[in-house]
């Protein structure tokens, strides 16, 4: 047992010398969890179509920062992109954020096949699949962290944000957290999810500034407000570290309480 001089729960949460991938990395939430990542000690590999972005980051934070310029509706891309994050580690790979997400805003019924199918390929498809790329070298490795980033779209319903194709690719992407969280336990990768409630970002840029959008946040959120970017971070951290080994197919909601009530 070490003793209380010794004893430092907070040196569970570091990642030094590990390696993560975070995708749709070149802005909003992404960016921040590449930057929170960094900053616990890890190497990380930041992907996103925008190359430019990816590069401004990586200038930005220096070290340790490895910009890959993906698109992860292409298998191509995704292939490539885990390849990059091996070489990165030097045959390792620790963790793997798949933030990268996009939405349609309409009723269900002028939803066009389309839009349907590009939200279920990049939030659904695009994860399962860097899911699976990511085994072998995470089992390789000694064992990873896969933290799939949900919504509380996909715990409950978004009306009256209508986007029946971005609910239903969340509220699938929950579920195939918890499948692959029980698959894979045994096997030494924990498998889990964050829920962000409303934050903003590029996704809900439009939200903020318009007065009724803004009262529905602060109507349906107990804590009345909004998320602030930052309060995101322990729950990133919890879930990619050692400080939650004996967690596995969670999906941690963070949303100042929408999904409560």
């Amino acid at each position: 047992m070490p003793t209380q001089a010794t004893f430092d729960p907070i040196a569970a949460f570091r990642l030094d010398g590990q390696v993560a991938i975070v995708t749709g990395a070149s802005a909003g939430l992404g960016r921040r969890f590449a930057r929170v990542l960094h900053a616990a000690g890890a190497t990380v590999v930041v992907a996103a179509r925008r190359g430019d972005a990816l590069e401004a980051l990586a200038d930005e934070l220096g070290d340790r920062i490895v910009p890959v310029a993906t698109d992860l509706l292409l298998e191509d891309d995704r292939r490539h992109l885990i390849d990059a994050a091996v070489t990165a580690g030097a045959g390792r790979l620790d963790v793997l954020v798949n933030n990268a997400g996009i939405s349609w805003i309409g009723p269900a019924e002028q939803e066009s096949s389309q839009d349907w199918a590009r939200a279920i390929e990049l939030n659904l498809t695009a994860p399962f699949r860097l899911c699976q790329l990511a085994f072998e070298p995470m089992r390789a490795s000694g064992g990873g962290a896969i933290v799939n980033i949900s919504s509380i779209l996909g715990l409950v319903g978004g009306t009256p944000v209508k986007q029946a194709g971005y609910c239903a690719s969340k509220g699938g992407l929950v579920n195939l957290t918890r499948e692959l969280g029980a698959q894979w336990a045994r096997k030494g990768i924990r498998v889990n999810g964050i829920a962000p409630g409303w934050f903003r970002s590029e996704m809900t840029e439009a939200m903020w500034g318009d007065e009724s959008s803004e009262a529905y946040v602060q109507r349906g959120a107990p804590m009345g407000r909004e998320g602030a970017e930052h309060e995101l971070d322990g729950a990133l951290l919890f879930l990619t570290s050692s400080a939650s080994t004996y967690v596995v197919g969670q999906t941690l909601a963070v949303d100042g309480g929408w999904t409560i009530t």
